[in-house]
């Protein structure tokens, strides 16, 4: 069935077999999921009756031909209903008002602030522009007629912190931040995830000022020219709406998209008044890369530690490799501890060893990075881009 998920024939003769070789349990799964793409079915139906009455005689073989089930009118499909309901989840659901779960997400507080942010200068300078001198300054904003809120779209290689921005950006707003992610606004039902995007915008709303951060951005708007999915087409015309506050206001409503493939984006999504601002986060320089080593052995035994070194060792790595190179250099203590039975210090040959094993996993991201800059930016989107790999060239 994995090769043919939508043949149901193939699926009912399946169940057929399952019945007839009392695996019962099987059986239903696969009647329930024909019901649900075909509830006329009658052979479906049929043999939903031949499974549910076996329940009833199950020292006898059934028998799988519709002449021999009971008639349909007998039949107690609120019984069958209850019986199902761990199999078969409902098909519709129904609408709360607010046009979405609300309840699966919640309104966070944070307290770092972009201090705590180690590096990215030009990121915070673009992040107090865009958002931050609009929110301490209202006079002058109303004066020059700026609205508060809008989208900025966060791009980089995966682990430099796109994600922890987004959080220091709601800390040093004093506002509340939604995170989101595709998992868990898709849903396989028609209709449920643009519900859900609904919901989570008109959650972000109601508690404005409010950093609505969207991860994985590229997975959730990619171009519709794409997908083969009308679900997904929708999905991404839901989004366009929620951006554009078509129904409703988006004033104070911070909206924050991060991805790895701005390329692959949808390019409606980056019209004026959507993600019309992208900044590139790029792997932490030299100071950061010491800050973040500091943070990550900081709480731990260690000696003679010379981080400066390490952070001149580790061009191009990125956050979550610095925080990978301290945790291998600490499992090798550990198993040398369980070997000998000794405990001792972190030392710096731990974190030399641990360099030879871990290397930056930035690197193919830029490889295709430059591949885009080559043949892809005519309209000069990624110009910040080229600028950095001609100087990382250099």
């Amino acid at each position: 069935m994995k090769r043919a998920p939508e043949d149901a024939p193939l699926r009912l003769h399946l169940a057929q077999l399952l019945l007839e070789t009392g695996q019962r349990p099987e059986a239903l799964q696969h009647i329930a999921r024909a019901l649900a793409d075909d509830p006329a079915s009658a052979e479906a139906r049929a043999l939903m009756v031949t499974a549910l009455a076996q329940e009833a005689e199950p020292a006898l073989a059934p028998d799988p031909s519709p002449t021999s089930a009971p008639a349909e009118a007998d039949f107690d499909w609120d019984q069958a209903a209850e019986q199902l309901g761990d199999v078969v989840p409902p098909m519709f659901v129904d609408s709360d008002g607010a046009g979405g779960r609300t309840d699966a997400w919640e309104v966070e507080r944070v307290a770092i602030k972009l201090d705590d942010v180690g590096g990215l200068t030009e990121v915070k300078e673009r992040l107090e522009a865009s958002f931050l001198g609009p929110l301490r300054n209202p006079e002058l904003r109303r004066l020059y007629g700026k609205t508060l809120g809008g989208g900025l779209l966060l791009y980089g290689p995966p682990g430099c912190g796109k994600s922890y921005l987004a959080r220091a950006l709601a800390g040093e707003l004093e506002a509340g931040l939604v995170s989101i992610s595709i998992h868990e606004v898709l849903d396989m039902w028609i209709g449920a995830s643009e519900r859900n995007l609904h919901g989570v915008f008109e959650l972000a709303r109601r508690n404005a000022p409010c950093v609505l951060f969207i991860d994985e951005l590229d997975a959730l708007g990619r171009k519709r020219s794409q997908l083969n999915s009308d679900g997904m087409r929708s999905t991404v015309n839901q989004l366009l709406g929620e951006l554009d506050g078509i129904d409703s206001v988006n004033e104070g409503v911070f909206v924050l998209g991060a991805t790895n493939h701005p390329w692959d984006i949808d390019i409606a999504l980056r019209r004026p008044g959507r993600f019309d601002r992208m900044i590139l986060v790029l792997p932490p320089d030299a100071t950061a890369r010491e800050a973040i080593l500091r943070s990550q052995l900081e709480q731990r035994p260690v000696e003679r530690i010379d981080l400066a070194s390490i952070a001149r060792r580790t061009e191009g790595y990125s956050g979550a490799d610095l925080a990978h190179l301290c945790d291998t250099a600490v499992e090798r203590v550990l198993m040398e501890a369980v070997r000998s039975r000794e405990t001792r210090m972190i030392r710096m040959d731990d974190l030399e060893a641990g360099l030879k094993e871990v290397k930056p996993s930035t690197t193919a991201w830029f490889e295709s990075a430059r591949n885009v800059v080559a043949f892809a930016n005519t309209d000069g989107t990624y110009d910040e881009l080229r600028a950095y790999l001609k100087r990382k060239s250099k």
